[in-house]
Protein backbone atom coordinates (compact mmCIF):
# COMPACT_ATOMS: atom_id res chain seq x y z
CA UNK A 1 0.00 0.00 0.00
CA UNK A 2 3.13 2.28 1.01
CA UNK A 3 5.14 1.30 -2.13
CA UNK A 4 1.81 2.27 -4.28
CA UNK A 5 1.16 5.42 -2.76
CA UNK A 6 4.80 6.33 -3.06
CA UNK A 7 4.48 5.52 -7.13
CA UNK A 8 1.45 7.87 -7.39
CA UNK A 9 3.29 10.56 -5.56
CA UNK A 10 6.55 10.18 -7.89
CA UNK A 11 3.81 9.58 -11.04
CA UNK A 12 1.91 12.66 -10.16
CA UNK A 13 5.08 14.48 -10.33
CA UNK A 14 6.88 13.41 -13.17
CA UNK A 15 3.16 14.45 -15.28
CA UNK A 16 3.66 17.61 -13.05
CA UNK A 17 7.00 19.03 -14.54
CA UNK A 18 6.05 17.70 -18.18
CA UNK A 19 2.79 19.66 -18.25
CA UNK A 20 4.55 22.62 -16.71
CA UNK A 21 7.71 22.64 -19.56
CA UNK A 22 4.95 22.33 -21.88
CA UNK A 23 3.37 25.49 -20.72
CA UNK A 24 6.26 27.47 -20.25
CA UNK A 25 7.48 26.84 -23.75
CA UNK A 26 3.77 27.84 -25.63
CA UNK A 27 3.99 31.06 -23.35
CA UNK A 28 7.24 31.59 -24.68
CA UNK A 29 6.39 30.93 -28.43
CA UNK A 30 3.22 32.97 -28.07
CA UNK A 31 5.02 35.74 -29.93
CA UNK A 32 7.02 34.69 -32.80
CA UNK A 33 8.18 37.90 -34.47
CA UNK A 34 11.13 38.72 -32.61
CA UNK A 35 12.57 35.27 -33.61
CA UNK A 36 11.00 35.69 -37.44
CA UNK A 37 12.94 39.33 -37.42
CA UNK A 38 16.39 38.01 -36.62
CA UNK A 39 15.82 34.43 -38.72
CA UNK A 40 14.87 36.45 -41.87
CA UNK A 41 17.66 39.34 -41.04
CA UNK A 42 20.13 36.44 -41.28
CA UNK A 43 18.62 34.92 -44.11
CA UNK A 44 19.77 38.25 -45.81
CA UNK A 45 22.83 38.28 -44.53
CA UNK A 46 23.55 34.68 -45.97
CA UNK A 47 22.78 35.90 -49.11
CA UNK A 48 25.22 38.43 -49.11
CA UNK A 49 27.82 36.23 -47.62
CA UNK A 50 27.56 33.73 -50.19
CA UNK A 51 27.59 35.94 -52.95
CA UNK A 52 30.92 37.15 -51.28
CA UNK A 53 32.46 33.59 -50.99
CA UNK A 54 31.51 32.71 -54.58
CA UNK A 55 32.89 36.00 -56.10
CA UNK A 56 29.58 37.11 -57.74
CA UNK A 57 28.60 40.38 -56.07
CA UNK A 58 26.18 41.74 -58.18
CA UNK A 59 25.53 45.74 -57.79
CA UNK A 60 21.79 45.29 -58.45
CA UNK A 61 21.50 42.06 -55.77
CA UNK A 62 23.60 43.07 -53.39
CA UNK A 63 21.24 46.52 -52.88
CA UNK A 64 17.92 44.75 -53.01
CA UNK A 65 19.53 42.06 -49.93
CA UNK A 66 20.72 45.20 -48.24
CA UNK A 67 17.07 47.17 -48.97
CA UNK A 68 15.59 44.21 -47.32
CA UNK A 69 17.77 43.70 -44.42
CA UNK A 70 17.25 48.05 -43.81
CA UNK A 71 13.41 47.41 -44.13
CA UNK A 72 13.68 44.82 -40.85
CA UNK A 73 15.80 46.45 -39.52
CA UNK A 74 13.01 49.18 -38.91
CA UNK A 75 11.11 46.05 -37.52
CA UNK A 76 13.64 45.25 -34.54
CA UNK A 77 11.91 48.04 -32.28
CA UNK A 78 8.63 46.63 -32.43
CA UNK A 79 9.85 43.35 -32.29
CA UNK A 80 11.44 44.13 -29.03
CA UNK A 81 9.23 46.75 -27.20
CA UNK A 82 10.46 45.90 -24.29
CA UNK A 83 14.41 45.33 -24.65
CA UNK A 84 16.05 47.99 -22.45
CA UNK A 85 17.27 51.48 -24.11
CA UNK A 86 20.69 50.41 -24.96
CA UNK A 87 19.42 47.60 -27.20
CA UNK A 88 17.15 50.20 -28.65
CA UNK A 89 20.29 52.09 -29.46
CA UNK A 90 22.41 49.35 -30.90
CA UNK A 91 19.32 48.98 -33.27
CA UNK A 92 19.32 52.67 -34.20
CA UNK A 93 22.96 51.99 -35.18
CA UNK A 94 22.20 49.37 -37.32
CA UNK A 95 19.52 50.92 -39.16
CA UNK A 96 21.74 53.81 -39.65
CA UNK A 97 24.63 51.52 -40.81
CA UNK A 98 22.28 49.77 -43.39
CA UNK A 99 21.11 53.07 -44.68
CA UNK A 100 25.36 54.02 -45.25
CA UNK A 101 25.47 50.54 -47.22
CA UNK A 102 22.67 50.53 -49.19
CA UNK A 103 23.46 54.26 -50.11
CA UNK A 104 27.03 52.95 -50.78
CA UNK A 105 25.92 50.92 -53.57
CA UNK A 106 28.48 48.38 -53.48
CA UNK A 107 29.07 46.89 -57.39
CA UNK A 108 31.86 44.26 -56.72
CA UNK A 109 32.82 42.22 -53.63
CA UNK A 110 35.66 44.33 -52.09
CA UNK A 111 32.86 47.35 -51.95
CA UNK A 112 30.52 44.96 -50.50
CA UNK A 113 32.42 43.97 -48.03
CA UNK A 114 33.56 47.25 -46.72
CA UNK A 115 29.83 48.35 -46.78
CA UNK A 116 29.14 45.25 -44.67
CA UNK A 117 31.83 45.97 -41.98
CA UNK A 118 30.27 48.12 -39.94
CA UNK A 119 26.63 45.91 -40.27
CA UNK A 120 28.44 43.46 -38.95
CA UNK A 121 30.32 45.12 -36.08
CA UNK A 122 26.25 46.62 -34.67
CA UNK A 123 25.05 42.57 -34.91
CA UNK A 124 28.31 41.49 -33.35
CA UNK A 125 28.16 44.07 -30.08
CA UNK A 126 24.37 43.82 -30.02
CA UNK A 127 24.75 39.72 -29.82
CA UNK A 128 27.67 39.72 -27.25
CA UNK A 129 25.48 41.82 -25.16
CA UNK A 130 21.87 40.23 -25.78
CA UNK A 131 21.63 36.90 -26.74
Amino acid sequence: MAMRAALLIVLGLAIGIIGTVFTMQSLNERNPLPHAVMVTMGFHRHQLQEALKGQHCDATANLVQLQHMQMIAGDIPAAFPDAPQQFQDLASHLRSALQTAAQSAPADCPALTAALKPVDGVCKECHQQFR
